[in-house]
């Protein structure tokens, strides 16, 4: 059996560890099973709202050694008291664990800091059905009202006096949950709750929230996922259909424009020279998926419905900008020429590279006037250009509203070398 079907069949409802047991192969233990080593107590609720949090989160070390205690290797809340809080932040996990709770009780897991897996009295009598509790539990909570995740797929919990198995993946902001061996939560984003007007974290603690009764907790394993696994997993499943690569001859074929500098070698673009290089045919609507290596200083960009001739970020729709933008030579940018911008229009968020010499991950999803931008499963955009009338310099977009164009790299000259691959591409109607 494939090693990764096999850690997912380790959760299934049928098959339950003793506590204290091995974490899996890769995974390690968050929990000792013999005291609260590795843990600490914050409420965030109250933390973040204190004038000093180091000094509100200090102010609640008592309570938590209060209300939290291990049991037969089983970590135990009585359902009051701080958080239990990690002591390390984390960003791409794997992180499996099984819990136990009572009647009228709910619960949750923060991940990077931030509200919630959702852990449900599902009965009637816990008197939630008004808040969605007889859905089930293992969805994100705190997600808008009828955003994806927001309820689970399906109602898989056991029932009370049970264990329960979680398994939960989270790459960039989207979370995939499995509970009972059920997916219910299927590579949804999560909303970041503490800031709405900017995406998750990419770094945060873990906290198991407690809330109103008792909860018990055993076997949590985690394991920090590498940036060649998450971009496998990105691409999986549902999310992965319809795409047609645009390289795979390990030739140009297809493409047009300034091929100075530029070699394939398998499914990899190596750019170390030139100008812009874009596909022959034209697309509307559409979704384009890629990876890539940047150097300190790199400097490039994704020309979006380009005429073919003129300036991408000008005469074309735009081109979004690909910058390494927390190097010191572009401390002085506008905001609007940041990585994952819609150059001289919108500005992306920023903080969701990878280190360099890893790959990076990034969707750019383009529909009417709408331009998404997803990196490394974190959107960092999404905008409507046809509601921006003020630009950078103050510089009009002619191109702005082109309904089809091209695709293509925007270049920036010979000092700004790029790694390139998998690249994809999926047409809407």
């Amino acid at each position: 059996m494939h090693k990764y079907l096999w850690l997912l069949s380790l959760f299934s409802s049928s098959f339950l560890l003793q506590a204290g047991a091995e974490p899996p192969e890769g995974f390690e233990a968050l929990f000792n099973g013999r005291n609260l080593a590795g843990w600490y107590g914050d409420n965030p609720h109250t933390s973040k709202k204190a004038d000093d949090r180091f000094a509100s989160i200090e102010s609640q070390q008592i309570a938590f050694h209060k209300h939290w205690t291990v049991e037969n290797g089983e970590l135990v809340n009585d359902g009051q008291g701080p958080y239990a809080t990690t002591d390390r932040s984390y960003g791409d996990i794997e992180l499996m664990l099984e819990y136990k709770t009572v009647p009228l009780a709910d619960s949750g897991i923060y991940l990077r800091g931030s509200p919630q897996v959702q852990i449900w009295d599902t009965t009637k009598e816990g008197g939630k059905w008004d808040r969605n509790a007889d859905k089930g539990s293992g969805a994100l909570f705190n997600n808008p009202k009828d955003a994806a995740g927001q309820l689970p797929l399906v109602h898989a919990d056991n029932p009370f006096g049970e264990w329960n198995a979680l398994k939960i993946r989270q790459l960039g902001s989207r979370t995939w949950v499995w509970l009972n061996g059920e997916l219910v939560v299927d590579g949804a984003i999560q909303y970041a709750y503490w800031d709405k007007s900017a995406p998750l974290s990419a770094q945060g603690p873990i906290h198991l929230q407690t809330h109103g009764g008792e909860i018990r907790w055993r076997n949590i394993f985690i394991r920090e996922v590498d940036a060649e696994m998450a971009n496998q997993w990105l691409r999986e499943g549902e999310r992965d259909r319809g795409f047609v690569p645009l390289i795979s001859d390990s030739k140009l074929s297809g493409w047009m424009g300034d091929k100075k500098g530029k070699e394939v070698v398998g499914d990899t673009l190596h750019w170390r020279d030139g100008s812009h290089l874009y596909t022959e045919k034209e697309y509307g609507d559409f979704s384009f998926r890629f990876e890539f290596i940047m150097e300190p200083e790199g400097n490039n960009g994704l020309a979006i419905r380009y005429p073919g001739k003129g300036n991408p970020a000008y005469d074309g729709m735009t081109e979004i900008q690909i910058l390494d933008h927390d190097n010191e030579r572009y401390s002085t940018i506008d905001p609007r020429q940041a990585h994952g911008s819609i150059y001289g229009i919108v500005p992306a968020h920023r903080g969701y590279f990878r280190p360099y010499g890893e790959w990076n991950y990034q969707e750019v999803e383009v529909k009417g006037s709408t331009i998404r931008v997803e990196l490394n499963g974190t959107e960092i955009l999404n905008a409507d250009v046809a509601e921006v009338d003020t630009y950078m310099a103050d510089k009009a977009h002619p191109g702005k509203m082109l309904a089809k164009g091209h695709l293509g790299f925007a270049g920036h000259g010979s000092e700004h070398y790029f790694q390139f691959r998998r690249l994809s591409v999926k047409e809407f109607d």
